[in-house]
């Protein structure tokens, strides 16, 4: 439940300059009592607050929990901003005998420490002097709004009060609130230029928050276009863990074709040639099916070695690199049996056929692909039957050589497949001595 605060404060013709400086600061302010936000108050959280409290350093939660919270969604991680330098938190946390970790953030402003089995971090407010687009060198601050104005997007420059208040400086609520826009803090072409990989912080927020796609402001879409090169930098890693969340997001269609119109696609591991006509129809097809991310962006790529050159690019796992590979060799040849009462059997042939450890699983991403949901359901809830004759088996019928027993193996397992895995001892019928 929000509740809007301070209703007396209203600007006036005749308001001061001071006045309105004050108004701005509360003009967003809204006040949060919800389930997802009182479940936060466990007990190491309670005691955090009340030492900073009792100190006189002021503590807020920060960025995306505080999205979440505002979206009726408990946060997995929740990070927190105080006025507090990293000395003055070291200070206090050792006085009161509280365990830090993990100091790799301090330079940066970032103190971690554990309370009550819980683990906290806490970023002082801080400007940005300088930036490498990375790497920023940054300046510690006491001044709210201006730590928000260095954050990328109006819906992630938020705090919220542990008595639920909103500090709200850019109007973040109201865009999370209407669904409509994702915007950037000040100037969208300034924010890219800080790190470029904002461009797909943007669509991947795009598909978070709107509802319907469409609506993009014109200033963004230009800044985004004239800096697209600059995603040619950023290391694969980070690129493919953003390309991930827009490729499992809403909107993906949209998105994929915004990328390609806007000329970001080649400065992120994507063909020029993407296959768009393929991607149309498979981003159907997986829609409301949870698709793995390869799943979907293998329908972009029109021969393996495309994949191969987005693992050169984006440096993805070997699995990830396997299903894209998968997928893209064999959606054309493995197929149903349109003609046929077992219109899975090509699938269930190859899974028992396949000497990989797992291969059920790139089948089941091949027919989400394919859009077959009906078989996709009964491969999910398909065991592999075993194969029911042994090496005792053909030894009793007089064939003993390794030769031999292979070849008689291979011709059993055929009849085995054909009788649709029915067939049990009686397939030792078939055996024959070569």
């Amino acid at each position: 439940m929000l509740r809007h605060l301070y209703p007396w404060h209203r600007p006036s013709l005749s308001c001061s300059w001071s006045r309105l400086c004050l108004l701005k600061h509360y003009l967003f302010a809204t006040k949060l009592q919800s389930p997802e936000f009182q479940s936060l108050f466990m007990e190491g959280l309670k005691s955090l607050t009340e030492l900073f409290i009792k100190e006189n350093h002021e503590l807020r939660i920060a960025g995306g929990a505080v999205r979440d919270l505002l979206s009726g969604v408990k946060p997995q991680d929740v990070d927190f901003a105080s006025t507090a330098t990293p000395t003055k938190m070291k200070e206090v946390f050792q006085a009161a005998g509280i365990r830090m970790i993990n100091n790799k953030g301090e330079k940066h402003g970032a103190i971690a420490a554990r309370l009550h089995e819980e683990n906290f971090e806490i970023t002082t407010l801080r400007i940005d002097v300088t930036t490498d687009r990375r790497h920023a060198k940054v300046e510690f601050t006491t001044d709210w709004q201006k730590d928000a104005e260095r954050r990328d997007l109006t819906i992630n420059s938020r705090f919220l009060g542990f008595d639920g208040t909103l500090f709200d400086y850019f109007n973040g609520y109201a865009d999370l609130k209407n669904k409509k826009k994702v915007r950037f803090v000040g100037h969208a072409k300034k924010r890219i230029q800080e790190d470029y990989l904002q461009i797909l912080r943007y669509f991947r927020f795009y598909g978070r928050i709107v509802d319907k796609p469409g609506d993009h402001d014109s200033e963004t879409l230009e800044a985004i276009a004239e800096n697209a090169k600059g995603l040619g930098g950023i290391s694969g890693e980070r690129t493919w863990v953003e390309l991930k969340k827009i490729l499992t997001g809403n909107h993906v269609n949209h998105l994929i074709h915004l990328i390609s119109d806007l000329d970001v696609a080649p400065y992120i591991g994507l063909p020029a040639n993407a296959s768009l006509e393929e991607f149309n129809k498979v981003s159907k097809n997986v829609d409301g099916f949870s698709p793995k991310p390869m799943t979907v962006l293998a329908s972009l790529f029109k021969v393996q070695d495309d994949i191969r050159k987005l693992d050169l690019r984006l440096k993805i796992s070997k699995e990830e690199k396997n299903r894209g590979l998968f997928i893209v060799k064999n959606r054309k040849d493995l197929v149903k049996v349109t003609d046929s009462s077992e219109p899975l059997k090509p699938y269930q042939d190859f899974i028992i056929d396949s000497r990989e450890p797992d291969v059920t699983g790139p089948v089941c991403e091949l027919l989400k692909y394919q859009g077959e949901h009906s078989l996709l359901k009964e491969v999910e809830q398909w065991s592999i039957p075993p194969f029911p004759v042994s090496g005792r088996d053909i030894r009793k019928v007089g064939i003993s050589s390794g030769k031999e027993t292979g070849a008689l193996f291979q011709q059993l397992h055929e009849q085995w497949e054909k009788s649709g895995f029915q067939m049990e001892k009686e397939l030792l019928s078939y055996t024959k001595k070569p």
